[in-house]
């Protein structure tokens, strides 16, 4: 089979963008997803010309908000564990850098930015690479020096290293593309990112094929630089767009680079430089069998909360309509017992100038009352929504209207637990495969020496520097159970006091480590972070010696610490009068 030339392979990936393009717009995902975005933030009706009022109950924005932080709210525990004996230790210096990566380098927001995709949309987005930025260094006398030196010119010397790391961030949902025929991530062909950069950056960037940028055209405008005189061809460059592509062959394993307009490759296809395949990670959400596109929390409810927005509409709609009116017989009354009719003051008199019954002079005129059912259609709906979405009153922090055994709420708890459960478990599988890929980078990439701050377990705090030959080595990477979930101060007061009482029948028998459960209890139980600080340390000097060989005990009588308390020589009698 001849192999296929630049021009072929640049006609076909286009090809399949535009096939991917077809199949996300003929099911309509995009749509969908603009949809369940526009009612998280409260977007419920389409702009029009109607001067009518509408309720919102915003639901879906409760549901979101009540979902997501009891799956990430903290930062995770990542641990690494060696896959050979000879890395071991090399698996506890990468546990401390890849958990300071997470928390130093960003990583945490990027990633709850991609976990409400999925929550909302039905799927996130999260891509991992390596950044390496090289400045100029400003220490030149004059700025004609510095003019007159050239790119070819400047040497290692004149260069300084401001970032050399790698990263994680969020891709949007809609930028990221897909082979339509698969139906999961483990099948997929081929993956592209779309990317929109100036067109004047584009042009000026010369990682980039030089007739390949000069050929770039607009692919779209500024919307907000588009005026209605203006024909978009005539709008200035600061306004124009181009859609890069940064494309992903899996059967081949290269990588390209192409935008609209030109007919070579940006970046020419080349071997795909990363040892664990594309660089993206997918959070999915509900799995559909044989759908590629995983379902969101909002797209269930979606009817349910139209519905309540127009039920609350109609009841505020009958409730302006309905006024009190009264019929009355007009000779029967002048103009002063008119007003006073009409008068909202109390215990006014009204004249009456006819001699005929009240009953027949006024009457209130009937009205149409809608039936009490009516009123308790929005409660039903409500109610449905929260036993589709799983939301209970126990979670969102509302008090239940219908009192209940502690054994009813234990059992509605443990079933809302379990969809947590579930989404804490994709949750805590990507930051993994993110800290899998992080350290497999800096073992590619990073050229120089780094430093992170340590924390022991007294909070006491030293810098480690380290290099690539560090994390060298094969790991598992795991997250803690519930690190990224929070965690009730009561509840875990209770667990870390619960631990104590399982522990005292082993205290005894000397087989625990007496300060580390201290500190464990005053740690993880009261939050106390300098938790070292209130435990002695056992003084494991030489002890002064009696001439019967029993340590002399300190100045308080009692035996010195870390020394346990021994018998007198000679023999030891028992109970029951036998010696030993």
């Amino acid at each position: 089979m001849a192999r296929k030339s630049n021009a072929d392979l640049l006609t076909a990936y286009r090809s399949k963008i535009v096939q991917s393009k077809k199949w996300r717009k003929e099911e309509e995902y995009d749509d969908l997803w603009s949809r369940l975005i526009d009612l998280y933030r409260g977007k419920h009706y389409k702009v029009s010309q109607n001067s009518e009022d509408r309720l919102l109950i915003n639901v879906a924005f409760a549901t979101i908000n009540v979902i997501l932080p009891g799956v990430t709210v903290n930062y995770p525990k990542i641990t690494v564990n060696a896959r050979r004996p000879e890395d071991a230790d090399r698996a506890v210096v990468t546990e401390e850098i890849v958990n300071y990566w997470w928390r130093h380098f960003e990583c945490q927001p990027e990633f709850r930015r991609a976990t409400k995709d999925m929550v909302i949309a039905g799927h996130g987005w999260l891509k991992t690479g390596y950044r390496f930025v090289e400045k100029e260094k400003e220490n030149y006398d004059n700025s004609d020096e510095l003019a007159a030196l050239t790119p070819e010119s400047i040497t290692e010397s004149d260069l300084i290293i401001t970032e050399d790391r790698p990263f994680v961030e969020r891709v949007s949902p809609f930028d990221v593309f897909v082979d339509p025929d698969a139906t999961g991530m483990s099948d997929i062909k081929w993956i592209a990112q779309r990317i929109r950069r100036p067109l004047e950056e584009v042009k000026k960037d010369r990682r980039y094929n030089t007739t390949a940028r000069v050929e770039a055209a607009p692919s779209h405008y500024s919307k907000w630089g588009t005026e209605d005189y203006r024909p978009r061809q005539y709008m200035s460059a600061e306004d124009s767009y181009v859609e890069i592509w940064e494309y992903y062959d899996i059967d081949r394993d290269t990588i390209s680079v192409f935008c609209d307009g030109a007919d070579k490759f940006l970046v020419n296809p080349t071997k795909n430089p990363f040892s664990f395949g594309h660089p993206f990670v997918m959070l999915r959400n509900y799995d559909v069998p044989e759908t590629f596109y995983p379902m969101g929390e909002l797209e269930a409810i979606e009817p349910l909360q139209h519905e309540l927005n127009q039920t609350r509409t109609q009841m505020m709609n009958h409730r302006k309509r309905y006024s009190r009116k009264w019929l009355f017989k007009e000779s029967a009354f002048d103009g002063d017992g008119r007003a006073s009719l009409e008068s909202d003051e109390d215990n006014v008199m009204v004249p009456v100038i006819t001699e005929e019954p009240l009953q027949n002079v006024i009457l209130p005129m009937p009205a149409i009352i809608n039936p009490p059912e009516f009123y308790n259609q929005s409660s039903l709906i409500a109610e449905d929504i929260k036993w589709v979405s799983g939301v209970n009153e126990y979670q969102s922090g509302t008090v239940s209207e219908i009192r209940r055994t502690a054994t009813e709420a234990g059992i509605i708890n443990d079933a809302s637990n379990a969809r947590v459960a579930d989404k804490l478990a994709i949750v805590e599988a990507g930051i993994a495969a993110c800290a899998r890929r992080l350290v497999m980078l800096a073992q590619q990439y990073m050229t120089g020496e780094q430093a992170i701050r340590v924390v022991g377990m007294n909070a006491q705090q030293a810098w480690l520097n380290f290099d690539s030959e560090y994390i060298k080595g094969e790991f598992d990477f795991e997250v803690e159970g519930g690190s990224t979930a929070p965690v009730n101060e009561s509840v875990r007061r209770q667990m870390a006091m619960q631990v104590v009482d399982a522990m005292a029948p082993f205290a005894g028998a000397g087989i625990i480590d007496m300060p580390k459960l201290a500190n464990y209890v005053l740690q993880y139980g009261f939050g106390i972070k300098a938790a070292g600080s209130f435990i002695l340390q056992p003084q494991m000097g030489p002890q002064p010696i009696s001439p019967q060989g029993i340590p002399e005990p300190g100045p308080d009588g009692l035996p010195p610490q870390g020394m346990p308390p021994e018998m007198p020589p000679g023999p030891r009698v028992m109970p029951d009068g036998t010696e030993m």
